[in-house]
């Protein structure tokens, strides 16, 4: 049996056992592998996103809360490597390092001779991507724009000219090779559009936004787009 082939059926049978869970000896028997086997199986199943409960102790064992599957993983290894290119030439790209713990979750569970071969392809791409802004300023502006709360960012302009800011976070937008914050300010009372790399500090505050939309913002730039659009 193939590991991600073992990864569904431990899921599944995770799912059956209930609220009694299984001992990691009888995974092992069940499968036919080592108990460290099943463990480093459980490991990589609760970092794809499987909600795996565990009870220590006689009479404990892993089970998987009531409703929680894993998803069949069946990428190729270009697929693979495709989605760590985009990954590592996006350092700078909003919630890239929640990307970058995406991959490896799926790398994770993929079948030891797929992700053999991912491997060795991805020695072939080199990326020598720019460095990223400020992680202190990323999350907080990823926060704010999850959670849609104003943040408070201190800002250079092209002139040179620093200023402090209430921003109502609208859209993250990469156009010409930079990331912008587009945003409610409140100093100007307008939308504008804030420079990553030009936001010295932001700090995410409690107060909410107000409702600004997208549509606000109008239409992406003739070389930008949504990217759910494909």
């Amino acid at each position: 049996m193939k590991r991600t082939e073992r990864l569904l059926a431990l899921s599944e049978m995770l799912r059956r056992s209930g609220n009694r869970g299984c001992s990691a000896e009888k995974l092992a028997r069940e499968f036919s592998v080592s108990v460290r086997t099943v463990k480093r199986d459980l490991d990589a199943l609760e970092n794809s996103g499987a909600p795996i409960w565990s009870r220590p102790g006689p009479g404990g064992g892993y089970g998987l809360t009531a409703g929680g599957s894993l998803p069949p993983v069946t990428l190729s290894p270009s697929q693979a490597v495709a989605l760590m290119a985009a990954v590592s030439a996006a350092s700078d790209a909003p919630y890239a390092d929640l990307a970058a713990a995406g991959v490896r979750k799926i790398l994770d569970v993929l079948d030891p001779r797929t992700r053999a071969r991912a491997d060795e392809l991805a020695s072939r791409v080199w990326v020598n991507a720019p460095p990223a802004s400020s992680r202190a300023v990323r999350s907080a502006l990823e926060e704010g724009m999850a959670d849609q709360r104003v943040v408070r960012i201190r800002y250079t302009a092209k002139d040179g000219a620093v200023t402090t800011r209430d921003v109502e976070p609208i859209l993250f937008a990469s156009t010409s090779g930079r990331w912008f914050l587009v945003g409610w300010c409140r100093l100007r009372n307008g939308i504008r559009w804030f420079t990553v790399s030009s936001i010295e500090r932001a700090s995410l505050t409690a107060m909410a936004c107000t409702g600004h939309t997208v549509e606000e913002v109008g239409e992406p730039p003739a070389n930008a787009r949504p990217v759910h659009g494909g």
